[in-house]
């Protein structure tokens, strides 16, 4: 196999795709609404977002292993729409210092959104 086969990934990766589910006008709306990224300039909402959803679906059982994941990954986020995995320190703090108002919000809207969807699922 070749270096840059193993670099990136063939196709788009679920995680991927359940990423692209979000609307960025939507998003970046609700950022200026909640003013989420008002007092970060390098940790912003999509990079807090991120590692979240892969602790999530990755079944980490704390932040430092959630960053350690996406750390292994780390030729392989770009897909994801951030450059680096965050510092453990730096992901404990937007998860002490961000209002959870913003991702509250976000998930109504998404829940809103593909609420037809997701009943279809009952």
């Amino acid at each position: 196999m070749r270096k840059d086969t193993e670099i990136k990934f063939v196709g788009q990766p679920i995680y991927g795709q359940l990423l692209k589910l979000i609307d960025k006008g939507t998003y970046a709306e609700l950022v200026r609404e909640k003013k989420s990224d008002y007092y970060y300039k390098a940790f912003g909402s999509w990079d807090q977002l991120v590692p979240l959803l892969f602790g999530i679906l990755s079944r980490c059982d704390s932040m430092a292993e959630t960053c350690e994941g996406l750390r292994a990954m780390s030729g392989k986020l770009n897909h994801l729409g951030i450059k680096k995995a965050p510092a453990k320190s730096t992901a404990g703090d937007g998860l002490r210092n961000r209002d959870s108002s913003f991702f509250e919000a976000l998930y109504y809207k998404l829940v809103g959104r593909y609420k037809s969807f997701l009943h279809a699922w009952r």
